[in-house]
């Protein structure tokens, strides 16, 4: 993937949280951006496994699938953060973090359970499903410590800087948190069995790119929000 295609990318999944925030708008709720989160993290779960190349002319980088995607994540705290305060969004993260367990769980147990035998399916159904166990503890552990920290770091540089600086609060919260995010989870998830020390690298810089793009969706989204 080159630069363009992944700027494209994160356009696309970042428009979707300028629709959730216009639902926000519209309804006063955050139904639309809790329903997009639960989706984005739950097929980061489905898609973590798969390693990119991301060619970016000047240098490659390598990345799990769920980069591009996972990272928007971020931007929709700090969308539910802007609006309707750290408790709610951290209680939409929590709602997420029972839907990844549920995920886990429930694709074991239809993977276990016997296939019909006219099903010739079942190993496009593993290679799918099968989320191995130590990349659902990474992710699931990895996911509750970063996604509460962003939240936690966007309140207070709301309140430090009296509700200015949008653009600090949304990059100095989602920045820090997205490159602890990157360590813990490449670290449990591939420590041994790949590289892990591109892989951060990788991670980090993907992630960071989502998080400097997402700045102006950040704006827009709020300017839906307030706009009369």
């Amino acid at each position: 993937m080159d630069l363009a295609q992944a700027i494209l990318w994160i356009s696309v999944i970042s428009l979707f949280a300028v629709a959730g925030a216009w639902y926000a708008k519209r309804f006063n709720r955050y139904d639309a951006l809790l329903a997009l989160f639960v989706s984005l993290v739950l097929i980061s779960n489905l898609v973590a496994s798969k390693i990119l190349e991301f060619d970016f002319g000047f240098v490659t980088l390598f990345a799990p699938g769920a980069a591009l995607i996972f990272s928007v994540t971020f931007l929709l705290t700090d969308i539910v953060n802007e609006k309707f305060g750290r408790k709610e969004t951290v209680r939409m993260i929590v709602l997420a973090f029972f839907a990844q367990l549920a995920l886990i769980i429930f694709s074991y147990l239809i993977l276990i359970a016997p296939a019909a035998p006219f099903f010739t399916g079942q190993a496009a159904f593993e290679t799918v499903f099968s989320v191995a166990p130590r990349i659902a503890l990474a992710g699931l552990v990895t996911f509750l410590i970063t996604e509460t920290l962003d939240a936690y770091l966007f309140a207070w540089f709301k309140k430090v800087t009296d509700g200015k600086h949008l653009w600090m609060r949304n990059a100095f919260s989602s920045l820090p948190a997205m490159a602890i995010d990157s360590i813990i989870f490449v670290t449990l998830a591939f420590y041994g069995t790949m590289p892990i020390l591109p892989l951060i690298l990788g991670l980090i810089v993907i992630k960071w790119l989502v998080g400097i793009i997402d700045i102006p969706f950040m704006y827009v989204s709020r300017w839906v929000m307030e706009r009369k």
